[in-house]
């Protein structure tokens, strides 16, 4: 039985979630604060987390750069009252799965729940060791490094790097990026060149790996054929 863990101050709402995905034969707790939550999670970890983002002694998104920073493959889906554009990029730049704007029904909610499983159990089962010229990328441990130094990547730059390599050398659309980094979200489309940009960057030297392919997305690879 997967295990889900909901962070939600909302008595209500936490309690009609449970009641909702325990039908669905999933094992479920609900915390109210994130002191609560901490505590639990810092003993048995989870199958995934619905965490809210409006939350007291400490925001979701705070939450979420430290369940990040300790396990960057934890499924965590945002639910959020806010419909802002900001909060829609920040939550998965920073490495939210997906997110559910309130209000929303139990059966999307237990939608979107078993397509974040999927993709984990996909994800867990692919990975790889790459190594390109000086990169070298472990996309289980989540390191990268450039002439054997470790370079920092946010959740969405290691994403987006991560398949541009599973594509070995092949041209991906802008469209296919969007579709397998960011999920059912499609943003602007300088959201992808602002990533690619800064990716480009951090790399350094290795930046140059990842082409541009005018008029139709962006490739990796170390020749420019």
């Amino acid at each position: 039985m997967e295990t889900i863990y909901i962070v939600e101050d909302d008595d209500n709402i936490r309690k009609l979630i449970c009641y909702a995905l325990r039908r669905e034969c999933f094992g479920v707790e609900g915390f109210a604060l994130p002191s609560e939550f901490f505590k639990t999670y810092r003993t048995v970890r989870p199958d995934l987390i619905l965490l809210d983002i409006m939350l007291p002694e400490e925001d979701g998104l705070e939450i979420l750069r430290k369940i990040r920073d300790s396990d960057p493959d934890m499924p965590v889906i945002m639910l959020t009252a806010k419909d802002s554009e900001f909060d829609k990029v920040t939550g998965l730049d920073m490495g939210a799965d997906d997110y559910i704007a309130k209000p929303f029904g139990m059966t999307e909610l237990v939608s979107r729940v078993r397509a974040v499983l999927r993709r984990s159990k996909r994800g867990s089962e692919n990975i790889r060791i790459y190594n390109m010229g000086a990169l070298t990328v472990d996309t289980g441990r989540h390191t990268v490094s450039v002439s054997d130094k470790g370079v920092s990547l946010s959740f969405k730059e290691f994403a987006l790097l991560e398949t541009l390599l599973r594509a070995e050398g092949k041209v991906l659309s802008r469209e296919e990026l969007f579709a397998r980094v960011w999920g059912d979200y499609y943003g602007e489309s300088r959201t992808l060149d602002v990533h690619i940009r800064n990716l480009r960057k951090k790399l350094g030297s290795a930046g140059k790996y990842i082409k541009t392919v005018k008029n139709i997305g962006y490739r990796i690879g170390e020749n420019d054929e």
